[in-house]
């Protein structure tokens, strides 16, 4: 049997990155934030990418897989996954903030709740799913204590 291969956040991400780019240049409906002020829009970009480094390092760290669907090996309760059960998907929408931010458009805002949803519907909710199934009691104490996303 074939296996089916699935859709990884970051291509989301990319996609989300090229809409939002694409709705400022074609629609960008109104200048919510003008420069010089959009350039602060960068420092969020690179804030996100270093949530999401430090928290994917933290599995590397453990030992445990970074891809979604693969079966977690090790709960990583510390760090950053002490304030957030999700570091690297929010380093995610952080750094999207950040893209629209430095567009300043209204319209490059538009793709960032989409992301969320899809990443909250289809990744976190099933992963939280496989997490209680992997590590019962320690992952719902972990769920109780950490707030899923900030």
């Amino acid at each position: 049997m074939e296996r089916k291969r699935k859709v990884i956040p970051p291509v989301y991400l990319l996609l989300a990155l090229a809409a939002m780019v694409a709705l400022h240049f074609t629609l960008p409906v109104a200048r919510l934030i003008p420069a010089p002020y959009s350039h602060a829009g960068w420092l969020l970009v690179l804030a996100g990418l270093a949530i999401a480094m430090i928290a994917s390092n933290a599995f590397r760290r453990a030992g445990t897989p970074v891809v979604p669907f693969e079966r977690s090996t090790v709960l990583v309760t510390d760090g950053l996954f002490r304030y957030t059960r999700n570091p690297m998907y929010l380093g995610l929408v952080v750094l999207l903030l950040g893209i629209a931010i430095a567009l300043g458009s209204l319209s490059a805002f538009l793709p960032i709740p989409v992301f969320v949803w899809i990443i909250q519907k289809w990744f976190i909710e099933g992963e939280e799913r496989f997490l209680t199934e992997i590590f019962g009691e320690q992952y719902l104490a972990y769920q109780r204590r950490v707030r899923r996303w900030i």
